[in-house]
């Protein structure tokens, strides 16, 4: 363990052994006790852009639209899972799940157990005034938003990774930031069962409330929840 520290057991005792990779994380002091990871996954420095995955998907893929989509049959009304709405389920499916599962979170299934994808509560957290201070900025020649605690003055840094569409591999690289939300957007917010929210920035502004369509390819920054 830690500070050279060990611990014993028998074997008798345990049922399982699970290694996993360690990520960093920083502790911005935010109310909830959301601990923000440093990097975005597939990625190995704050600055790099990392993978994209499509909501709900947690491999990445060399097209993205409805036809490569998992949830859906091939169109934005035929979503087989994570669908409020008749008119957009396949032959008028619907269920009540409005947060990814852990087995569809690309932050759970590629880090463990341990981590997650950011609701949009959380998202809201930390673009908080109250709690955080924003800058766009450019990062050892990378372009993206620095986010800094106005509790600790620690901050994390989000490249402004653009998105997937199609075969398109770099709209908005440089320009704007997309990540996804383990949250499906709310019917009452306007926004239909084939959306969810995700995080938007370029750098003029920031868009926290916005649906984004379910089959582009965006980033994942995991979160993980401080145990006191």
């Amino acid at each position: 363990m830690k500070d050279n520290q060990t611990f014993e057991c028998s074997v008798s005792q345990l049922d399982s052994i699970t290694f996993e990779e360690e990520h960093e994380w920083v502790d911005l002091g935010l109310p909830s006790g959301t601990l923000w990871a440093t990097c975005n996954v597939g990625a190995s420095s704050p600055e790099e852009c990392g993978d994209y995955f499509a909501w709900g998907e947690t491999e990445t893929k060399s097209f993205y639209d409805w036809n490569t989509y998992k949830y859906c049959m091939g169109d934005y009304n035929t979503m087989t899972k994570y669908c409020p709405q008749s008119d957009f389920g396949y032959n008028g499916f619907t269920d009540e799940l409005t947060e990814l599962e852990p087995a569809d979170d690309a932050a759970t299934v590629n880090w463990g157990s341990g981590w997650q994808m950011p609701s949009i509560a959380q998202f809201r957290e930390l673009f908080n005034s109250d709690y955080t201070t924003t800058e766009w900025m450019m990062q050892d020649g990378v372009k993206g938003r620095k986010i800094t605690s106005n509790v600790n003055g620690k901050s994390i840094f989000l490249p402004a990774t653009g998105f997937r569409e199609g075969n398109r591999h770099d709209p908005g690289l440089g320009i704007n930031g997309h990540y996804w939300s383990c949250s499906l957007c709310k019917l009452d917010d306007g926004e239909d069962g084939y959306t969810a929210y995700g995080l938007g920035f370029v750098q003029n502004g920031v868009f926290l409330d916005s649906g984004y369509l379910r089959l582009y390819g965006s980033s994942v920054r995991p979160v993980r929840i401080k145990t006191r």
